[in-house]
C-alpha cells in the first residue's frame, strides 16, 4: 500500500522511529513552515518511541513489561492514552484485538516451531490515573500497529495546530492518513492485481499473512485460527488508530463472519478485502 505518486506541489519529509518509515507529505505550506512542522512532528516521534515501544529500555511499556505482583507504576500520559484506547478496542472487537501477546508474537516473528508459549500475567490500567498495576506477572505488552496509529493521529493534532490543512502522513507500508481537502491517489497492492482508490479525510491500514509475516496471532490460540481468513484486508476509517484495531482483528474471522462484525461498528467508512488474489471493494461500513 503506497501512495499512487506525490502531487506537484507537495513537500515531502521522512524519519525512521518505532521501526518504520514515517513519511509526511505537506501541500499548502511555504518551504521554512513545512521544515519546521517537520521537525516538531519528528520530535514527537522520537519522544513517543520511547514511551510505546517495548524495545526501547527504560520506556514505559518496557518498564510495564518487568513489573513484579503487587508493582503500580506510573506511565505517560500518552502511553496511557494508547492503553486505554487499546482497551476499548478489545471491547469493540469482543477481544480479538489484545495488545498483551507480546510473547506470542515474539515466538511468531522468531520462526520457532514449537508451541505457542502460555499466556499469564494480569494487569490493571487505571481510567482516571496514567498508572498500571500487575496482579500477576508474565504479560508482555507489544502496542505494534496501533502504536504506529495513535501516533498519526497525534501528528494530525500538530498540523491542526500549525494550521496546516493539507498533508498525507504514512507510517512504514501499512498504515495512511490523509487530512484535509485533497483527494489523494493510494495503490491497494495485492498479490496480482491492484486497485487506486482516494483518501480525504481518512484513515487507512492494511494487514496481511505477507505484511511482517504470520506475526497476527488468535488471542485465543492457533487452533482458533479461522480457516478462510482474507488474505490480506484494508480499514479505511476515521482516525489511523482505529484503522489499525480493526485491520488486524478482521484478519482473525472467516471472510463471511466480517459483515457481521461491521454491522455493529460505526465509526469505520469502508473495507477492502483480498481472497485468492483478488481485491475486492467490499464491506461498507457506517460512519
Amino acid at each position: 500500500m503506497k501512495p499512487a505518486g506525490s502531487l506537484a506541489d507537495a513537500r515531502h519529509f521522512s524519519h525512521d522511529a518505532m521501526h518504520s518509515t514515517f513519511s509526511l507529505r505537506l501541500r499548502g505550506v511555504d518551504a521554512d513552515t513545512a521544515r519546521d512542522i517537520a521537525r516538531e512532528c519528528f520530535d514527537l516521534l522520537d519522544s513517543l518511541e520511547t514511551k510505546l515501544s517495548r524495545f526501547v529500555e527504560g520506556g514505559d511499556v518496557s518498564r510495564i513489561n518487568q513489573m513484579r505482583a503487587g508493582e503500580t507504576l506510573y506511565i505517560s500520559e500518552a502511553c496511557h492514552q494508547c492503553l486505554l484506547l487499546a482497551l476499548d478496542a478489545h471491547a469493540r472487537t469482543g477481544g480479538l484485538f489484545d495488545i498483551t501477546l507480546g510473547s506470542r508474537i515474539e515466538h511468531r516473528k522468531s520462526c520457532d516451531s514449537g508451541p505457542l508459549p502460555q499466556l499469564t500475567g494480569s494487569l490493571i490500567i487505571h481510567p482516571d490515573v496514567p498508572a498500571v498495576t500487575c496482579t500477576e506477572a508474565g504479560r508482555v505488552l507489544d502496542l505494534g500497529g496501533i502504536g504506529k496509529g495513535f501516533a498519526l493521529d497525534q501528528l494530525k493534532r500538530i498540523l491542526a495546530d500549525w494550521g496546516a490543512e493539507d498533508a498525507l502522513l504514512s507510517a512504514g507500508a501499512s498504515s495512511l492518513l490523509a487530512y484535509g481537502p485533497t483527494a489523494w491517489p493510494v495503490e491497494l497492492g495485492g498479490a496480482r492485481e491492484s486497485i487506486r482508490i482516494h483518501l480525504r479525510d481518512q484513515s487507512l491500514s492494511a494487514s496481511g499473512t505477507g505484511i511482517q509475516g504470520s506475526h497476527i496471532v488468535h488471542p485465543a490460540g492457533a487452533d482458533a485460527m479461522p480457516a478462510a481468513p482474507c488474505e490480506r484486508i484494508w480499514v479505511i476509517s476515521a482516525t489511523a488508530a482505529l484503522a489499525e484495531i480493526w485491520s488486524t482483528a478482521l484478519m482473525l474471522v472467516d471472510t463471511q463472519e466480517i459483515p457481521g462484525l461491521l454491522a455493529v461498528e460505526g465509526d469505520l467508512y469502508e473495507v477492502y478485502t483480498e481472497w485468492n488474489g483478488a481485491i475486492t471493494p467490499g464491506f461498507p461500513c457506517h460512519g
